[in-house]
């Protein structure tokens, strides 16, 4: 089975995307065919200064290496090293109704958000992502909750290209990432951890021990000192529960029993010391890979060679169906 996914290159990853996501990559490509990239051509949609995200895209590839990919098993390549992306996406942009693309959910909130910036590819995003996953041939894209209607446009794209020109795209099966929970805001417990909330608010996956064990000692609990789950009364333990009890791999309620007669401080050094046991080979790993940029460069000069012999195979296939003049 030929799985497909990306990941942005801008912003630390933190334990909420990787238990979400990132976690799954490495375990997929261990069963089936796997092409993951850094999607660089959409963090465009939002301005960027351009050694920033030269440098972020560069340090994501590491840290998704430092993290378990393997590229043995799996193609890691950058987005705009595989020109064809692109050329999809713009015959894509001529069959999807500007209407379907503008009850996006992730548009209107975008919108919202960059009312400075409302630029077309903020609204064409969506069709550049369904090149970007239909010009792989996928059979299976991993995906939370938040991508699924994305992926029904993908879908969409597909069945209209193949009605319209013959059958020419799969339409790939959305294979939804139950997240093992949801982690929360070391803040406000109330909220969906991210980064865009500041550093106090998320631990990232390549965070110095002593920055964890800061974080966790802060992290907003409730009255009392008993260490049980319950998100709706008790919101910011029940995050600390969650998350000691998914890197310990043990159920909630071991969690509770284990620490039945400690208190929350007692509780949140056990929990930052589990995070520093389990994180800190991720980190020593990206510093270690930081000083191999010829061996990343190789890395992805290969990725891009495995993924561009997929893609121009599809486009080949395209550009002759919908009726381009072919170089002889």
């Amino acid at each position: 089975m030929r799985i497909f996914s990306g990941i942005q290159p801008t912003g630390q990853m933190h334990i909420g995307n990787y238990l979400g996501a990132t976690r799954n990559w490495v375990n997929l490509q261990n069963e089936h065919s796997c092409l993951y990239t850094v999607v660089d051509l959409h963090a465009l949609t939002t301005l960027q200064n351009p050694k920033e995200l030269h440098d972020a895209s560069f340090e994501k590839v590491v840290e998704l290496l430092a993290i378990g990919l393997d590229t043995e098993r799996c193609a890691l390549f950058i987005q705009s090293h595989v020109k064809e992306h692109t050329e999809l996406a713009w015959i894509f942009n001529t069959l999807t109704p500007v209407a379907e693309l503008e009850r996006m959910t992730q548009f209107k909130d975008k919108s919202k958000k960059n009312k400075k910036n409302i630029n077309a590819g903020l609204l064409t995003y969506p069709v550049l992502m369904a090149a970007d996953i239909l010009l792989y041939q996928p059979d299976k894209i991993p995906v939370g909750k938040d991508q699924v209607q994305h992926l029904e446009l993908t879908r969409m794209i597909a069945r209209k290209f193949n009605q319209q020109f013959g059958h020419t795209f799969k339409e790939p099966e959305v294979l939804l990432i139950e997240e093992a929970a949801k982690i929360m805001s070391l803040e406000d417990p109330k909220k969906k951890m991210s980064k865009s909330d500041g550093p106090a608010a998320y631990i990232s996956l390549f965070e110095e021990p002593e920055a964890i064990r800061k974080k966790v000692s802060r992290a907003t609990t409730d009255t009392g000192k008993e260490i049980r789950f319950n998100p709706a009364k008790k919101p910011g333990i029940s995050n600390l529960i969650t998350i000691y009890s998914l890197f310990a791999e043990e159920s909630v309620h071991d969690v509770e029993k284990k620490f039945a007669d400690k208190g929350y401080a007692a509780f949140k050094k056990a929990t930052a010391e589990l995070l520093i046991e389990k994180l800190e080979p991720f980190r020593q790993k990206k510093q270690e890979l930081f000083k191999r940029e010829l061996y990343i460069q190789e890395i992805l000069k290969q990725g891009a060679k495995r993924a561009r012999s997929i893609a121009e195979t599809t486009m080949q296939d395209v550009r002759s169906k919908i009726g381009l003049l072919l170089p002889n």
